[in-house]
């Protein structure tokens, strides 16, 4: 009898090796290696390819093939619909990824409930839940109508045996790290067990032109476990972000093959579920102290739509002499570099202070228009004077203080002229284009040192 043959697997990004190792060649990961079982070429069932379900693989000429009109699925939620790109793409692969508790399966039995209700069949398949916890959880949510049907399983032959049985037009899987395959000898959610089973969920999905969710946990470092081969096989990746402890909850598309990978959601958890915030802008500045230092609005660009933020900075001294700098919603090392910028440039001495900086709402932004804003936040509360309640401040910060543009200035600044505001600071490269909104005061700065002066005379 031939003896079996094993391999070690980083369980973070998907590394094989013959031999055991304390660290990852590949990711750089402690500990991350666990012995997984070789399947023999001529056991594995599924080297036929995908063509096989299709009806047989041929060459084409390109263009002698025909374009398809994508059809889409509207899921009557504006947010999702808009981060998917327009609604559901039929044959789609559809992989959402979080935190826990942070509102995915919620969001997905919301969609499951909407879907079924305009005759669609819908299969929710848990592994996590029993079809009496989904039950209380659909009635908390006050959904449950229409063409829906619960599986609770985790073997994936089995889960195969009742799609082909009820041949749903969307599948909803919760989640891939919980659903195994007999023939794979390793543990649910190893890199073996979630690549098998995503290869055979994205057969069925192409072949029966049915729309696929997948839920996905996420690793401490806040990527999706499991190789990164799982994000590269499906069609779409979303992200669930925000923090637990906060109402809102911001849906982005990190890839979409049917869509715009920049658009984002804006989701706020209440008692019947997630509901769709139409307007960002309005909620995040809500409740906005006056005549307080150390805040400023700053306009985020989030694929095709601009919301207005708060950026909060509080600078106090440290006593123990060795001064810190502590982040929400902003990247702690473009701090420091601002620090530095505020420090040399413009001559604040702030190397003895402890630095706070906060983005309300639990938003995180991840594009440099707002350096401006959080170098006059920082200055404002270093010098505890306030910078006027009705203006809102633009532009990314060079490593010599200079002030460069941003773009889309103009629907930036409409926002922001929508919300109320009458003035805007911004670069001195979009004063032009900023011009053109009506209705607002415009002020171009060139330099870190010039807004500071404007803003605080």
């Amino acid at each position: 009898m031939a003896k079996n043959k094993t391999k070690y697997v980083c369980q973070n990004c998907g590394y094989e090796q013959p031999r055991w190792l304390g660290k990852c060649p590949s990711c750089g990961e402690w500990n991350s290696f666990v012995e997984e079982m070789v399947i023999p070429e001529d056991n594995q069932k599924y080297k036929r390819g995908l063509g096989a379900d299709l009806g047989g693989s041929k060459i084409s000429l390109i263009e002698d093939i025909k374009e398809v009109d994508v059809s889409r699925i509207k899921t009557n939620n504006s947010e999702l619909d808009r981060v998917l790109g327009g609604g559901i793409v039929k044959s789609s692969l559809v992989l959402v990824g979080g935190d826990p508790g942070i509102g995915k399966s919620t969001l997905l039995l919301q969609v499951a409930n909407t879907c079924s209700n305009q005759g669609l069949s819908v299969l929710y398949v848990s592994g996590e839940e029993s079809p009496e916890q989904i039950k209380m959880r659909a009635s908390r949510l006050n959904v449950g109508k229409g063409n829906l049907y619960v599986l609770s399983e985790t073997n994936i032959d089995i889960i195969s045996k009742y799609i082909k049985k009820e041949e749903p037009d969307i599948l909803i899987l919760d989640s891939i790290q919980t659903i195994y395959k007999p023939d794979v000898t390793s543990a649910p959610g190893t890199v073996s067990q979630v690549r098998e089973i995503t290869s055979e969920v994205l057969r069925m999905t192409k072949s029966r032109k049915m729309a696929t969710f997948i839920i996905g946990h996420v690793t401490k470092s806040g990527n999706i476990a499991g190789p990164k081969v799982l994000e590269h096989m499906v069609d779409t990746v979303l992200y669930f972000e925000g923090e637990r402890h906060f109402s809102f909850r911001v849906l982005r598309a990190v890839k979409n093959r049917f869509g715009s990978t920049n658009e984002i959601g804006v989701f706020e958890m209440r008692e019947n579920g997630l509901n769709e915030v139409e307007n960002p802008s309005e909620i995040f500045i809500e409740g906005r102290p006056k005549d307080a230092y150390g805040t400023v609005v700053s306009t985020s660009l989030e694929g095709s739509r601009p919301m207005l933020v708060e950026i909060q900075a509080l600078v106090a001294y440290s006593p123990m002499g060795f001064a810190k700098q502590i982040t929400t919603g902003v990247e702690k090392n473009r701090i420091a570099l601002l620090v530095a910028i505020l420090e040399k440039i413009v001559g604040m001495n702030i190397q003895s202070c402890d630095v706070f900086i906060n983005v309300t709402g639990g938003i995180q932004l991840k594009e440099p228009a707002q350096d401006l804003a959080i170098i006059t936040a920082i200055a404002s509360s270093f010098k505890e004077k306030p910078i006027d309640f009705k203006t809102v401040v633009l532009g990314e910060v060079g490593l010599t203080g200079e002030v460069r543009g941003v773009g889309s200035i103009q629907n930036r600044v409409m926002e922001a002229q929508k919300m109320g505001f009458e003035k805007a600071i911004v670069p001195t490269a979009n004063i032009v284009a900023a011009k053109e909104i009506k209705g607002i005061d415009i002020i171009g700065v060139s330099n870190v040192k010039e807004a500071c002066d404007k803003l605080f005379k």
